[in-house]
Order: structure tokens, then C-alpha cells, then sequence
């Protein structure tokens, strides 16, 4: 079981809001509790970077933002997201209808409330009714009763608080639990640099990373980026405490960092698996059933190798979860003990 400090720390963050493209008040209380830990916080556009002592000897990155939504018009609501990243994917095609069917059901019925964006100051609270997609504007509404005198630009996060059922942590996790993970480091010693990015859920965070490297990193530099990791049900799950990749659905990883994980997992008895043969082999029975195949799936590691031309390389480090994106996603507490332990061996402390 993690620590109660770890505990009391993500019961804290999950309850501070962070929609997508309006996470400055979430920096300020990630900022607060990593200089009470007594680390080097700098702030720069979407991004919170936190150092110890010896920033370049390890570095990890998480991404902060989280889905919600956000006032466009009088009662009118939108899905943070899509309207963030200008309702296109990373490769300028506009959202799919499948995806946002699958949206559609997700948050029918949660209760949610609208917080000043810099501030986070809570607005007024309201219960999602309804969801469809406009066929007129290619995007998901949502109708809220409760905040009908919110305006527009407001942003609308889900009420969320965390849960331990059957020995699973439960809430919003994606991705504050692996943000909690790295303020936690620095209450053990940590002395590399943590990186906290904005916008990862509407592809926009690596460009806020990359830009940061560019300034001040050297000649290459060695990146592990720690995110949760989906799977269709808990048997699937719990088959390993921790989940590995060779590569995404944008790049493939440095491959030394990659064996260097598995190498550490085999040493600490930490079971792992490899994400993306295990994708590759579901996509061979989905082929023998002729389905379509699945994406490998795309991480904020994949989009900045792609992008930075050798300058960031690097692995990811990810913890196996079920119910991915909504307000029940679930983490087994061996699987968050192993990944925190991981980050730990990691940095060597």
C-alpha cells in the first residue's frame, strides 16, 4: 500500500481542478507543495519545471491537464479537448466520430462545477443532463443543469474525489496520480528535474517540453515520461505491475533506456509488459475477426522524439489502469507501490 503521504498528497491534487488548456490554478498548488518539499520551481508557458540539486542526472515528465469542459455560449458546453486542439488530431484531421461517440455516454449524470481559470475559484456547480454531437459544428455539447448564468471561456471540471475500492485506487487519474508520484520524489531526496506539462490531452504539451530543451539542455538528453496506461478490463491489468514501450504510434524509443527498465523490473521482481506487442498481438486477432486494428497509441515521449531531431530521447514508465478517461479510472495499489518504487530506483535514491 503507498504511503499515507502519498495518499494525503494525491487525495489533494485530485481535488483541484485542471481542464485542459486552463491548468494555471493547478500549477500554483504544484508550485506550493514542490518548494515546501524544497525544490527549484520555474514557471513557464505550460509548463511547471521542478529541480534538486543535480537537475540533469535524471528527468522525468508528467502531464497535469485533465479532461473537462469548457463554456462556448449561454448554457452551452464543450469538450476542453477537442475545442483546445482546435477540434483536429495531431495530424491536423479533425476528430473522428467514433471517438466522440465514445465521449457521448462517458459523463452523463456527474456532477461538475466552473472555477476561475487562474485563480481556480469555484463559480457555481451543476449535473451534465445531456451529450450528443452537433452535426452543424462537428462537436460534442453537452447540456448542464445548474450553471446557466456561467460565461463563455469559463472552464468546467468534473467533481472528483478519490476512492479505494477493492484494494484500487479510483478517481480521475489520468494524469495526476503520476504527478503526485514526482512531488513525492522530492520528500525522498530527488535531485533531477520534474517536468509538469499542460495540454497533453489535445497534443499540445511536447511543444512546451521541446522548447524548454532547446533553451537549456544539453547536446542530447535522457527523458522518461510516466502517464497511466489503458486496458479493457482488471484481468488485463493486473496481469503486470508496470507497463513498458518500445515505441508509439509517433516514434520509437531510445531503445539502451527501454532494456535499462526492463533490466530494473527483472532485478526488483516488478512485472512488466510491453504495451505495444501486446497491441501488435491484439490487432492480429482483430484481424483473423475482421476488425480494424488499434492504434499503438500516442504519448508526449512519441510526439517530442519525433519533433526535437535527437535532441530528447528516451522511455516511458506507465501504470496499468482500467476505465480510462472517465471519473472511475482504477490503479491496483501494487501497481502504484511498484511505479513509485520504480521512479525511485530510477533516480537512484
Amino acid at each position: 500500500m503507498p504511503s499515507d503521504d502519498f495518499i494525503d498528497l494525491l487525495k489533494l491534487l485530485v481535488r483541484q481542478p485542471s481542464v485542459v488548456g486552463a491548468e494555471h490554478s493547478f500549477f500554483r498548488v504544484l508550485q506550493r507543495e514542490l518548494e515546501e518539499r524544497g525544490a527549484k520551481v520555474t514557471w513557464y508557458e505550460g509548463l511547471l519545471v521542478a529541480q534538486g540539486s543535480d537537475p540533469f542526472s535524471t528527468m522525468f515528465s508528467a502531464h497535469i491537464d485533465r479532461h473537462g469542459l469548457v463554456c462556448t455560449g449561454p448554457n452551452e458546453f464543450q469538450y476542453a479537448a477537442f475545442v483546445s486542439a482546435n477540434r483536429t488530431d495531431l495530424l491536423n484531421n479533425s476528430v473522428s466520430e467514433e471517438l466522440m461517440s465514445k465521449v457521448t455516454g462517458r459523463f452523463n449524470h456527474e456532477e461538475v462545477y466552473a472555477y476561475e481559470p487562474w485563480s481556480g475559484i469555484y463559480r457555481g456547480k451543476g449535473v451534465i443532463t445531456k451529450s450528443y454531437v452537433c452535426e452543424f459544428r462537428n462537436n460534442l455539447i453537452f447540456e448542464i443543469d445548474g450553471l446557466e448564468g456561467v460565461v463563455a471561456g469559463t472552464p468546467i471540471a468534473f467533481k472528483d474525489q478519490l476512492h479505494l475500492v477493492n484494494n484500487r485506487l479510483e478517481g480521475q487519474l489520468d494524469n495526476v496520480i503520476s504527478a503526485a508520484a514526482l512531488v513525492h520524489l522530492f520528500d525522498h531526496g530527488f535531485k533531477g528535474t520534474a517536468f509538469f506539462t499542460a495540454q497533453e490531452e489535445a497534443g499540445k504539451s511536447w511543444r512546451y517540453l521541446l522548447e524548454w530543451f532547446r533553451r537549456f539542455g544539453g547536446s542530447t538528453n535522457r527523458l522518461f515520461v510516466v502517464d497511466t496506461s489503458p486496458f479493457p478490463n482488471i484481468e488485463a491489468a493486473n496481469k503486470q505491475l508496470l507497463v513498458l514501450r518500445e515505441k508509439d504510434a509517433n516514434a520509437t524509443f531510445n531503445p539502451d533506456s527501454t532494456k535499462l527498465l526492463e533490466a530494473l523490473c527483472e532485478k526488483n521482481n516488478i512485472s512488466y509488459l510491453y504495451k505495444n506487442r501486446y497491441v501488435e498481438e491484439e490487432n492480429t486477432k482483430r484481424a483473423e475477426q475482421g476488425l480494424p486494428p488499434s492504434s499503438l497509441g500516442s504519448t508526449e515521449l512519441g510526439r517530442i522524439i519525433a519533433a526535437s531531431n535527437g535532441l530528447v530521447d528516451g522511455t516511458t514508465i506507465q501504470m496499468p489502469t482500467i476505465g480510462y478517461h472517465t471519473m472511475h479510472e482504477s490503479a491496483s495499489v501494487e501497481s502504484v507501490d511498484a511505479f513509485i518504487d520504480m521512479l525511485k530506483v530510477v533516480s537512484n535514491i
